[in-house]
This record gives structure tokens, sequence and C-alpha cells, in this order.
């Protein structure tokens, strides 16, 4: 049976630490603030911020939520990015996705200030990431190389496969990979004999958005399997690996809940407290 990767555990863990950091900063005079742009109802985005929220609270972080309408437009949500960028309370920016479709993501993320861009998608931080300079990286990617560190998954030289090919998961995963001596193979919905791929992976993440997609009969005996999906199926949330065919076959397995999701919040908390350390030190 395979190891779990616990999420839950590894991000109690690291969010107790960064407690300390916060206390630190405060003790200096220093308070630390993540302000959070929601645009429209969406629900699932409203729990997401709601989590965001509850982790800051925990930690002592000021959270800022800004709330505006679904049919607000591209003008105003820049004018309070921009505002955000120019209040030096602010350490971290995040504009919660998806926006409303007549919104323009790339340009509203491309005007969050790169040193507050905590949740790692500005081109500036995904170009020094791309080559292999300190930035912000993305949050779940993060989370992900902290929790196979945490467990001592081998990487270096390791056959690493992904599974989906998105700026907030699949390609700042694949150059963390990278840059950990992995030899990376990213799939997606064109590539032909996906299992032929899969099979040879040491190190798997699935990040499709497919519940229970990826079978036995798809990964290799002993891999690490990191399961990146969120799905909810008959009120259940499963992830985007079938965990009871899987888990007795791989090496280590992340559950759904309790894997990844925990560990992106906490990279998210890192980032920012990360944000005003680097500003204090200015």
């Amino acid at each position: 049976m395979a190891v779990i990767l616990d999420g839950k555990a590894l991000a109690a863990e690291k969010m107790a630490a960064l407690k300390g950091r916060v206390d630190r900063l405060r003790n200096r005079g220093r308070e630390v603030c993540l302000a959070v742009i929601l645009v429209g109802e969406n629900p699932a985005s409203q729990v997401y911020v709601r989590n965001k929220n509850k982790a800051c609270s925990e930690l002592g972080i000021r959270s800022e939520t800004v709330l505006l309408p679904a049919e607000t437009t591209q003008e105003a949500l820049e004018a309070e990015i921009l505002r955000l960028n120019g209040d030096d309370a602010v350490n971290g920016i995040l504009v919660q996705l998806p926006l409303p479709p007549h919104l323009n993501e790339a340009k509203a993320l491309g005007l969050i200030a790169p040193e507050k861009d905590v949740d790692g998608f500005h081109v500036v931080n995904a170009g020094k990431l791309f080559t292999g300079q300190s930035g912000m990286a993305a949050c779940t990617p993060k989370g992900i190389i902290a929790l196979l560190k945490a467990y001592q998954v081998p990487l270096s030289g390791k056959e690493a496969v992904i599974v989906g090919r998105s700026n907030i998961v699949g390609k700042p995963i694949a150059m963390l990979l990278l840059n950990e001596n992995c030899t990376v193979t990213i799939c997606h919905s064109h590539t032909q004999a996906l299992s032929t791929h899969t099979r040879r992976a040491d190190i798997l993440v699935a990040a499709v958005g497919k519940p229970k997609f990826f079978t036995a009969d798809m990964v290799k005996p002993g891999a690490a399997v990191v399961d990146v999906g969120i799905n909810r199926v008959d009120g259940r949330v499963v992830g985007d690996v079938d965990f009871d065919s899987v888990a007795p076959l791989a090496g280590y397995i992340s559950p759904v809940p309790g894997g990844v999701g925990k560990m992106t919040i906490c990279m998210l908390m890192e980032n920012t407290v990360e944000a005003a350390e680097r500003k204090e030190k200015a």
C-alpha cells in the first residue's frame, strides 16, 4: 500500500511555523496583509476566498476582501488592482479566478505588482521560474514540491510526467521538477497513447479535472502519484486518480481531499509572509 502524502498534516506543521514568522514581523511593527479581489458570486470562488480568509485569521494576517459585482468593467477591476498596488500596507494581491467571461484575465493579472503577486501568475514571476531565478512560485506547484520533499520522494534523475498544461499547475510544476533535476514530460488533450507516458513515470502529476480518470493500469508500480484534481461526484469530492485502485500499486499517493489542496492554501500564506519579509529588508 502506498505511503499517503498527507497534505493536511504537512500544511498544519508549516502553518505553525508561519505563525511564528508573522508574530516576529508584528513584534517589529510590520503587519502582514493579503488583499483578495472577488468578482461576481461564483459559489466555488466564494468557498476558496472563505478558506483563504480563515487561513489568514489563523496566522494573524490581515485579510482584505474586495467584492465587485459580476458586471464590473475591466476599467473598474484594473482601478482596484492599481489601488492595492499603491497601498503600502498590502503585501499580497490575489485576483480570484475564474473571472466573468467579459473580463480580460491576462491583462488584469499583468497589472499586479510582481512583488505582490502571491499567486505567482505574473509574467515576471513566471519568467523568473522559467529562467531559474528567485521569485514568487505558483502556490499549487510549490505545494506539490514541498509535499514530495517532506516525504523524501526521490526526485533527481527521475522521470516525471505531468498530465495537464495549464499556466496555474502544469507548466509551473514542470519547471519546478526540472529545477529538481527530473526528466519531465508534459502530456495534454492532444497526447497520443497517454498510458505509454504515464506508465513510465516515477512521479505522476494528475491535473486534468476528470474524476477518477487515472486507473491502476496507467501507473508504474512504486510511482509517486500526485492528484491535483478536485471534482464533485454525487456530493463527494474526488480526485483525478482512482484512489482505491491506484493506492495498492503506487509507492506514494496524495489523497483528495487532504492532499494538494491543503498545501495550496498554505503556500499562498507562505508567499504572502515572504513578500512581507522581503519588503522589510528592501
